[in-house]
């Protein structure tokens, strides 16, 4: 069974991998990988929470879902791991999970991608 709950378009996949590395690069403060989304997510303080598809074995991150779901923080499903690294600026590591903490300058596109993804839900 897969922990995929919403197949997420992939231009909009595309967008929100953007918007995350421009907000690193703008100041902004993301948490990479999955002990770092996790605690952000325990702690309210997440924005927007991205979780890779192809994580295996899949319990690294089947569990992240209904707890954004639970701490009402928006979340999308990238397709590859190795894309949300490479968003992360990390160039030959893949990674399972990362979430935005603190928009800085991108507030409003942060914002337009969440409604977006309300809308699929």
């Amino acid at each position: 069974m897969s922990y995929v709950t919403v197949k997420i378009p992939k231009e909009t996949q595309t967008e929100a991998l953007e918007i995350l590395s421009e907000v690193q690069k703008s100041g902004g403060k993301i948490r990479k990988g999955t002990n770092e989304a996790t605690k952000a997510i325990e702690r309210k303080q997440a924005k927007l929470v991205f979780i890779a598809a192809n994580v295996n074995p899949p319990e690294i991150v089947y569990y992240l879902p209904p707890l954004c779901e639970d701490k009402k923080i928006p979340y999308l499903f990238v397709d590859d791991k190795k894309d949300l690294g490479a968003a992360l600026g990390l160039e030959k590591i893949s990674s399972a999970a990362a979430a935005i903490v603190d928009e800085g300058k991108l507030k409003d596109r942060v914002a337009a991608i969440v409604e977006r993804l309300s809308k699929l839900k």
